[in-house]
């Protein structure tokens, strides 16, 4: 009996580790691999058509006087710190508009969902028109009211605002979480809340942030590392410019590694990258464990 226990239990194992070998492969070959050669060839100077050299830790201690470095690393901090919290912040504005009990809802919620659907260069081709000075729908609105057009893209005071502005067109894949979130929120909470006396902003801080903190905290953190990782619209919209005002940490990488033929370089500002991203997860995951709250728990996740 127990030697078909065992050999019932053996040939599960075996399904389950050949149900979760596709993903164990492609992890080690398309993740563990890259970044560990990434993490090699950052201790060389390889200039790609050359012989690679090796230099130890001189490409990150080259960073601290690249003053480019510096530069990007602020306009995607700055990126950051904005459109993630407005992005956020937007997608649950509509979310709670979506989740009200009206004629059309489907039809609506279908609607500003779209727009999440349209990414990568078409999106950036798009909204380059968009924004263009001279003939852009954009300037076309602020001529109708009265007020000059704006060189969106072509003056440094503008273009990361734009860039911000243009996030805010793909909120819809945040909003369907918000909404899924919002329709799990139990009834009986704003039903006594309402005994208690408490109006809608009332409602919304002491039952809706509450229960949707999980999946704010879980959006926050997936936009803190997409925003890091902005790349393609600087590309195609501005290629880093006016006067590097755009220059994004990913696109001086690519700058390095491509244009600049400085592959070592490049793979140790991917490995700093990294170390920037893992390490602000990690503070807003310990800031905010004891204000998050999870279902079943007497009080905030830890």
């Amino acid at each position: 009996m127990s030697l078909a226990i065992s050999r019932t239990g053996r040939r599960r194992q075996l399904q389950g580790m050949l149900f979760v070998s596709p993903f164990v492969v492609g992890f080690l070959l398309f993740f563990v691999g890259p970044m560990g050669f990434a993490a090699v060839i950052s201790l060389f100077n390889w200039p790609i058509l050359s012989e690679p050299t090796f230099i130890g830790f001189d490409n990150f201690t080259n960073m601290v006087s690249d003053g480019l470095f510096w530069k990007s690393l602020w306009i995607t901090t700055i990126y950051t710190m904005v459109s993630v919290p407005l992005g956020m912040a937007v997608g649950l504005g509509l979310a709670m508009l979506l989740n009200q009990k009206v004629r059309g809802l489907a039809f609506f919620r279908t609607l500003y969902y779209i727009p999440a659907v349209v990414t990568g260069v078409s999106l950036a081709v798009l909204w380059s028109i968009m924004f263009n000075t001279q003939y852009g729908i954009i300037n076309a609105g602020l001529r109708v009211i009265g007020l000059d057009a704006i060189p969106w893209l072509t003056h440094t005071a503008w273009v990361i605002p734009a860039l911000i502005i243009m996030s805010l067109w793909q909120v819809g894949a945040g909003m369907v979480i918000y909404l899924a979130g919002l329709q799990g929120v139990p009834t009986e909470l704003y039903d006594a809340a309402s005994i208690d006396g408490a109006g809608r902003w009332s409602k919304f801080r002491y039952v809706t942030i509450p229960m949707l903190s999980p999946v704010l905290l879980f959006s926050f953190v997936l936009g803190i590392i997409g925003s890091f990782q902005s790349f393609t619209n600087a590309l195609v919209m501005t290629n880093g410019g006016p006067s590097q005002a755009s220059l994004f940490f990913v696109l001086y990488i690519y700058r390095n590694a491509w244009q600049y033929n400085q592959m070592g370089y490049a793979a140790a500002l991917s490995w700093v990258l990294f170390a920037v991203i893992l390490v602000v997860v990690v503070i807003v995951l310990r800031t905010t464990a004891s204000r998050v709250f999870y279902a079943g728990t007497a009080r905030g996740g830890a």
